[in-house]
Formats: C-alpha cells, structure tokens, sequence
C-alpha cells in the first residue's frame, strides 16, 4: 500500500521544500493550506501552484477567521515590523506571531490524517533561521506528536502511530534552499512577504524577507521572488 503523506503548505519557501523532500521520500502528496484572515492571502496563490507542479492527491484550503481573535500583526491592525536586524529578530517573538497557529494547523492535519490513514504530517517549521516563533521549537513539535497518538480513535486503538515530520527544524535558510534546489524546487513560484503590495510583490522590508533574502545570499544564489523595491 502506498504510504500517505500530509504535507501543511503556505506556499512559502519552507513548506514547498518540505514537499519536495517528502516527494523524494516517495510518498503520495496531500496538501493543507488555510485561509485564516492573514493580510499576505496571496500565499495561497504560490500554494495553489505548488500542489500543482507536485502533483498532490488532493490539496485542502481550510477557512479559519482568526481576525476575530487579533493579537498578530498578520491578522490584526498591527503594523509588521520592518526593516529589522538580524539582532533585533533573534531577540523574543515579534507580533507577527499568531496565537496558537501551528496548533491549529497541526489539529486540521491531524484530522484528516486518520481520516485519510496517514501516518505522517509534514511541517516546515525551523528553529535556525526563524523570527522566534514558539510554536516552531523541537519541544512543541514532540509534545503534539505525543497528545496526537492520544486523542486519535487509530492511536488508541493502535492502528497507527502518527509522527510529524520536521526535516527543516535544524537547518539554515541556506541549507533549506540548497536542499530545495538539490531536489528541483522552482522557488519562483513561492511567496514568503508577510506585507506583500497588491500585486502580490514582497514588500523585501519584513523579517520573512530579511531571512529569506539572507538565506539566497549565503546559498550563493539569485532569489527569484519579485521585491516592491526591485
């Protein structure tokens, strides 16, 4: 039987080489994107066309209003910080932070994993190069893998035992990118910007951008995302 892969995709960079590694793994691709009311919707666009080009089983969008919980820069008034230094970002969890959203993605995944009898949720969640979310940390990612074969109908009855695959936790934005571009990732078609212009363009100010432009330059390689700036 073919082993089944969930794969949470924004579209970013992370995500999209999550797939290409869980591809290379030689599991059959279902995709999770979520429309929760963030203000850089246009991810879902570079998802969209992400799933594509892998040739997914099936991608779901998920709605989820989390404006009317606020309390992030990406869902709320809140300006998005910008223009910050690589000093300034490693230091606490900046407000474009949204509560609680791995946990609510991981769940959805969770979800349809026993549902579909996947044993394994691909996450791109890193603790190198990453903007200090907690939600992002091995400590987090090991205590839900834990209360999932818990609260699962196939993990008590041991039918399955489901682990979330984390390939990027420990990885430099430029280890990420080569190993994308190892496996074949076209990183154009992805959207990091967490204020992205109307058309779409990344704003090249936010701290997504400072690291994914970081992570290009150390890899030695031309990003091709299209900047406001260029």
């Amino acid at each position: 039987m073919q082993k089944k892969a969930i794969v949470l995709l924004s579209g970013g960079l992370d995500s999209t080489t999550v797939m290409a590694i869980a591809k290379h793994e030689g599991f059959d691709l279902y995709s999770m994107s979520f429309f929760y009311g963030q203000r850089h919707s246009h991810e879902l666009n570079a998802a969209k066309k992400v799933s594509e080009v892998f040739n997914v089983k099936k991608h779901l969008v998920i709605n989820i209003d989390l404006n009317k919980i606020g309390g992030s820069a990406l869902t709320a008034d809140i300006k998005v910080p910008k223009a910050r230094s690589l000093n300034s970002i490693n230091k606490g969890i900046p407000v474009t932070y949204v509560p609680a959203r791995n946990t609510i993605f991981l769940a959805h995944a969770l979800a349809w994993a026993e549902v579909i009898k996947s044993f394994d949720i691909f996450i791109g969640v890193n603790a190198i190069d990453f903007s200090g979310y907690p939600d992002c940390r091995p400590e987090f990612i090991s205590a839900f893998e834990y209360m999932a074969n818990l609260a699962t109908k196939a993990g008590v009855e041991g039918k399955m035992r489901l682990k979330i695959r984390t390939p990027l936790i420990n990885m430099t934005k430029a280890q990420i990118i080569k190993k994308g571009i190892e496996l074949g990732v076209d990183y154009s078609l992805t959207h990091s910007c967490y204020d992205p212009g109307p058309d779409g363009s990344a704003c090249s100010l936010c701290d997504s951008c400072f690291l994914r432009k970081k992570g290009f330059e150390e890899a030695g390689l031309k990003d091709p995302a299209k900047y406001c700036t260029q």
